[in-house]
């Protein structure tokens, strides 16, 4: 495997790791481990977590534009993008049911440490924001786009923190269903 290989495979296992374990809990030692290769080539690599962390950043920030394109690809209307990005909550239950959102789990737990990469991770959120303001504002909604976007932010979020917590799945549809008709209410209010 060339460098390049090793490092994205690294980053994808400190990626998994982060989630799964929380970064504060997530060692040199478990990547190392997940990753099969010796500290020694390890810190050729990365010579810190924190540039693991900002590596495991970017390459989510990189995953989730791509995730957007594709969306814009299959969905015709802003409205049926939007309800893309509120179904995620489904598409990613069951993980989201074991260990909460992405996002939301490692800002959180970013903002608890005082880490400086805070507001990098804070990043994705803020794609989804500019994302989803740009998709309500293609709806005729830009007076309110943002505060819309934040909405839909604010709700998934919320759905999903439940779904951890109870992993009820029939709650967290119920929900998606309800924060989907809402958006769909916000498209037909088109001027």
């Amino acid at each position: 495997m060339d460098a390049e290989a090793t490092r994205g495979h690294i980053v994808r296992a400190a990626d998994d790791l982060f989630y799964r374990q929380g970064f504060q809990h997530t060692s040199f030692a478990d990547i190392a481990d997940a990753v099969r290769i010796s500290r020694g080539n390890f810190y050729y690599h990365f010579k810190s977590k924190d540039e693991i962390l900002a590596a495991v950043i970017d390459a989510r920030i990189a995953e989730r534009r791509r995730l957007l394109r594709q969306w814009e690809a299959e969905q015709p209307t802003p409205a049926g993008r939007i309800r893309c990005y509120i179904n995620i909550v489904i598409t990613n239950g069951a993980d989201i049911e074991n260990y909460g959102c992405p996002v939301g789990t490692l800002t959180t737990e970013l903002s608890k440490l005082g880490h400086g990469s805070l507001e990098s991770a804070t990043g994705i959120f803020t794609l989804f924001r500019t994302w989803l303001r740009e998709q309500f504002a293609a709806l005729g909604r830009a007076d309110d786009a943002d505060e819309l976007a934040m909405h839909v932010l604010a709700f998934s979020q919320g759905i999903a923190t439940m779904s951890n917590a109870y992993q009820d799945r029939e709650f967290t549809r119920r929900e998606v269903d309800r924060l989907c008709a809402w958006a769909d209410a916000q498209a037909a209010q088109e001027v």
